[in-house]
This record gives structure tokens, sequence and C-alpha cells, in this order.
């Protein structure tokens, strides 16, 4: 029996929903360079789990569908208030909040294909408020309501900082969401997918998921990211730092990708909207300090930045608290943990892979008393 450390180039099933090919990223055949200049994060939805684009009229109920389930309970609410919000990690809070969702949804059982678009317009609405609500509620502050002539993207702005949304931070939010809406089979969208095959829930499998993001070899990496710049701090302590983080074999956050030979097609554009953001913040070095970086660990090491180290510093110019990076992440990602586990029910069939068995063998068993 041949094995594969981490399952690498083992293919374990087929999917119409995202491809990797040739260090090209494309969702249901479109490439992500023109999804992400021109699409809306609601079409993306739309496509992810319809495999097609929505005309007007589909859109403007999506987004419509999206707004009516964009208020959480009293009860969730509540809860969450209860949570350990001033200490615990945000990503614990969403999981232990999206975990409730589930318990107070009626539907939560009925896996029909219709009563699963439902549940997934609650989800994908669902942890916009929570983590907002999170973010208000540990600062002393109140919730604040969506509003209806809003995108997904200015919504979730407007209810984290209670405030009129800023154009280009509107913009580079709606691109980060569509860049990481999905990516194949990654750690959590494979989490997401063997729960569901076990004929489990919705709830379940995006709680799973969250619960394979957290890790900082996942979602987590951009996290780590924005911690290494405010520990360089300034421009010219980059190369240096990176430099001592070589000798002591430490690993550098942000860059390469395992499924990636040449370059994250991602990647370019949050740089671009880096650039732009922390120019309009007064706030170069953080871009200056990110550059430096991948100049010298492309020239280095060979490897290029991924999509997390440009969001770093992205999210950080918006005034995003950093601990919110990874459950940003989860938000997007949402759409894309849905479309494989709406796939994985058409065709289900149980994940259960096989280990190779390396340990001791023909032992016999001693008593007690003898041992």
């Amino acid at each position: 029996m041949s094995t594969s450390k981490g399952l690498e180039g083992v293919i374990v099933a087929e999917t119409d929903i995202t491809s990797i090919v040739n260090d090209q990223l494309t969702y249901v055949g479109y490439e992500i360079d023109e999804l992400t200049n021109q699409a809306s994060f609601e079409e993306i939805i739309y496509l992810l789990w319809h495999k097609q684009l929505p005309n007007q009229e589909q859109l403007d109920q999506l987004k419509k569908q999206l707004y009516d389930e964009m208020k959480l309970s009293d009860s969730i609410l509540d809860q969450i208030k209860q949570m350990n919000v001033k200490d615990a990690h945000p990503m614990s809070i969403l999981r232990t909040a999206i975990s409730l969702l589930g318990v107070y949804d009626a539907e939560v059982d009925d896996l029909s294909e219709e009563a699963n678009l439902r549940k997934a317009i609650r989800l994908q609405a669902g942890v916009a408020t929570i983590i907002t609500s999170f973010s208000r509620l540990r600062q002393g502050k109140q919730p604040i309501k969506p509003k209806l002539e809003y995108s997904y993207a200015e919504n979730f702005l407007h209810m984290l900082k209670g405030e009129d949304v800023d154009p280009l931070e509107a913009e580079a939010f709606n691109k980060a969401l569509v860049l990481h809406a999905d990516h194949e089979l990654n750690a959590s969208t494979f989490t997401a997918r063997v729960c569901v095959a076990t004929l489990s829930d919705l709830y379940s499998g995006i709680t799973s998921a969250i619960g394979a993001l957290k890790g900082p070899l996942h979602g987590g990496a951009n996290e780590q990211v924005i911690k290494m710049l405010m520990e360089i701090g300034e421009v010219n302590r980059a190369v240096p730092y990176i430099k001592e983080k070589i000798v002591n074999k430490e690993k550098i956050m942000g860059m390469g990708h395992r499924v990636y030979k040449t370059g994250d097609p991602r990647a370019k554009h949050l740089k671009e909207m880096s650039k732009k953001l922390t120019a309009k913040a007064g706030e170069e070095k953080w871009y200056q300090i990110s550059v430096a970086i991948e100049d010298y660990i492309k020239e280095e090491k060979g490897l290029p930045a991924n999509v997390d180290f440009y969001s770093a510093s992205v999210y950080h110019c918006m005034g995003i608290d950093h601990d919110l990076f990874t459950p940003i992440f989860a938000m997007s990602r949402t759409s894309g943990w849905v479309a494989h586990m709406l796939e994985q029910y058409r065709n289900n069939r149980i994940i259960r892979p096989r280990a190779e068995y390396i340990g001791p063998t023909s032992q016999v068993f001693k008593p007690i008393s003898e041992r």
C-alpha cells in the first residue's frame, strides 16, 4: 500500500467548482483575474452554488435574502455576550456561534437541495453578523443593523465600524472576499466534505471547517503575517529580520504555496490594493516592508507571496483588528465550503481512507500482575 504524506498529489474527488491547473485558478471555468476585477462577492456566491452567473433579477433576490438573514436572534446574541468575548480567540467564538445557529434552525436536518440552499443563505449572512457583533460587543458597543442598499462587503464594513463605507475600502474588501471564496480541496474544505459525507448537516460541516481554518498553517497565516510586520516595524529592518528567521530555520508565513509553483495568482490583486490603501492611510511603510520581504524571499528561496501575505496589510489599513483576519477568511470561504458540501451531497460516498500500520506486531497480552 503506497502512502502520500498529507495526501499530497492524491486525487480524492471530482468537482466542477474550482480548478487549479498550471498555476491558474478558475471558479466554474472563469479566470480569477476576470472575476476579481469585475464581479461582486454576491455574484461569486451565486456562481459557486448554482454553477452559473446570476442575471440581475437573481442577483437582486440573493442580495435581499442575505440582507434579510443578517439579523441575529436575541437568543444567539445573548449567548455570544455570555462567552469570553474579551479573551477568547474570535475563531473560537465564530465556531461556537455557527454551531448555535444550527441549534435554532428548524430545517437543520432537512438535507433536501431546497432546504440546504435556504440554510446556506442563513450561514453566509450569519457569519458576517456574528463576526461584527462579537467585535463590537467586546468593545462595549452595540451591534449595528445592515443596510438594504449596501453590498455584502459594504454591510460587513458598516456593521463592523459603524460608519459610512469608504469606496476604496469597499473595493478592496470585495476583491479580498472574491479571492478567498474557494480554493479546491484545501484542508478546511476537505474537512467540510468529510463531515457531510456522513450525512451530517451544513452547520456541522461549517463548524468543522472553521476548526480546520483556525490553524496557522491554513487560515491563520495572515494573522502571523501582520504580527511579523508589526515586529519588523521599519523598512530598513525587514531584510535583517528575515535573514535571522532563515538562519534560525523559522517559517516565513505568507510565502509560497503548496499547489502553486510559479506564484499564487491571487496575490497580485491584494498587493495592488495594499499599495493603494497604505498610501491613502499614510502608512506606506507596511506595503514597503511587505515588498522588501517578498523580494528577498523570492531571490533567496524562490518563493513568491501567496494571498495571505498582502491581505494582512490590506485589512490592517482598514482599521480591522488583527485577530479578525482569519474569521474574515472564514466568512468568504463559507461560500466555497457550502458549494463543496452541496456537491458532496449530490454524489455522496462516505469518505473513509485507509492508513498503513507501522507499529509492533505479534504482541502477547500479559495480566497486570506480570507487567
